[in-house]
């Protein structure tokens, strides 16, 4: 006797074709998840069942894989985003991570990604707050609605060794340490290139891409650049000359559900309060004007207290 072949997935026959079956916006929408989201979830054994060239569901086998157990009861949650930064390694990131570090309950990861391929980590559920460029907000994503943790207002400029100041005139010609098409700070330098009169096209063709502010640095400290594209900070810490060509706002961008989870709450409360000014003072390029601010993409501001005022130090007197 022959067995009837099994569905896909599932572990059990596929169902007759006039079952009541659901497609995947009609699950995105029981589990209250993203479409795209369904999908994630065959890896973590959702049944499904192929019908023709389609993916297909019963109602009573998603409840119960859902509740873990064979009763519909328990109600479906997505998977959380793990809790990951992802950012180009900004100084002020560090430094916000770092203070985060205190409270363990909370810990942050981080991991390297430029402007693009973080929003792109961000989208996918697979980083919980990623570093971003500018005031206004990417384009509406289908995942929800945006948060942006204001940092700090930095500059971003041209990076050579010691002595003169870089000059714009300099990057064409020259040895150039640059970034991705991809990276903000990659649209700094080509518009400050067009605005000279030079093709950033044909100067980034004998370009080298690094993938962080931190390698630019490194490579025009070590003498395999002339000049670079980097912030401020970066520049100062590695004791190389600098030329700003545009200060930028920068922050973090969160999925705005998500800043109920402890991990999110600890990167604000840090971001908000007076100490996290106190270490980005000791850095170049940065203003803390608003720093801690939340900005929702629907208009909505959450403004931080304002830090209490600090102490004038002691002088010391003479005996």
């Amino acid at each position: 006797m022959k067995t009837q072949p099994k569905g896909p997935g599932s572990g059990r026959p596929p169902p007759a074709p006039d079952a009541a079956l659901l497609t995947t916006a009609d699950v995105a929408a029981l589990l209250r998840v993203h479409p795209k989201h369904v999908y994630r979830l065959f890896h973590r054994g959702l049944p499904r069942h192929r019908v023709g060239g389609e993916w297909r569901f019963r109602r009573d086998e998603v409840l119960a894989w859902a509740a873990g157990d064979a009763s519909p009861a328990a109600a479906p949650r997505a998977m959380p985003p793990p809790p990951l930064l992802a950012s180009n390694g900004d100084i002020a990131v560090e430094v916000l991570l770092d203070a985060a570090r205190a409270d363990a309950d909370a810990w942050v990861g981080a991991v390297r990604a430029d402007r693009d391929t973080a929003l792109a980590l961000l989208r996918a559920g697979r980083a919980l707050a990623i570093g971003y460029h500018g005031t206004s907000f990417p384009p509406s994503v289908p995942e929800g609605r945006l948060a942006r943790l204001h940092l700090v207002r930095r500059e971003v400029g041209l990076v050579a060794s010691r002595g003169r100041p870089p000059r714009i005139g300099d990057v064409v010609g020259a040895r150039l340490a640059s970034r991705p098409p991809t990276a903000g700070v990659r649209a700094t330098l080509d518009r400050a290139l067009r605005s000279a009169g030079a093709d950033p096209v044909a100067t980034h063709r004998r370009a080298r891409l690094y993938g962080s502010h931190l390698e630019v640095v490194c490579a025009v400290a070590r003498g395999d650049a002339d000049v670079g594209i980097a912030t401020h900070a970066w520049a100062r810490r590695l004791g190389l000359a600098f030329t700003a060509l545009e200060a930028e706002d920068y922050g973090l961008l969160f999925l705005a559900d998500q800043l109920g989870r402890a991990e999110a709450t600890r990167l604000c409360e840090v971001a908000q309060g007076a100490a996290l000014r106190v270490r980005l003072a000791a850095e170049a390029g940065y203003e803390m004007r608003d720093t801690g601010a939340l900005r929702f993409d629907d208009g909505a501001v959450a403004t931080p207290s304002p830090a209490p005022p600090q102490a004038a130090p002691r002088r010391r007197t003479r005996s």
